[in-house]
């Protein structure tokens, strides 16, 4: 049986661990379970407290941040990614249904916006580039 070549990724590295905050239960469980079916771990959150809580449980550093854009409470994505990032150095995908919402500065921020609703086929490529390691380019391998 053929396994996906993402699941094979992550499997020749070591697991990646993925933060996903949403305050959206349904969205929550989707995200997780999509991200989980490509073998990667999980830490789902409806909040930034929740998201920091759990990690310190686990004792790991994720390896990337999947976050809705809006959020309840006055809090949004970015504030949340925000929040991270002060923890850790960690990629991160923001995904928002506002149509409204640029990416120019955000990209200059270090943020990849995916626009809801995203297929799983974007959202995969889009994980991959996130936070698996590119192989170097012929120029940047060393010569044997």
């Amino acid at each position: 049986m053929r396994r996906p070549a993402m699941k094979r990724q992550c499997e020749k590295r070591t697991t990646k661990l993925v933060v996903v905050i949403d305050d959206d239960p349904l969205v929550l469980e989707a995200t997780g379970g999509l991200l989980r079916s490509w073998g990667c771990q999980v830490v789902a959150a409806e909040s930034y407290g929740e998201a920091i809580t759990r990690l310190a449980e686990i004792r790991r550093r994720p390896d990337l941040i999947v976050c809705d854009y809006r959020l309840s409470h006055g809090t949004n994505g970015i504030d949340a990614i925000e929040s991270l990032r002060d923890a850790f150095e960690i990629p991160a995908l923001l995904i928002s249904g506002d149509a409204s919402l640029a990416s120019q500065g955000l990209a200059d921020e270090g943020y990849r916006l995916l626009h809801k609703p995203v297929n799983a086929a974007a959202f995969r490529a889009a994980v991959l580039n996130a936070c698996l390691p590119l192989e170097p380019s012929p120029a940047e391998r060393p010569n044997d």
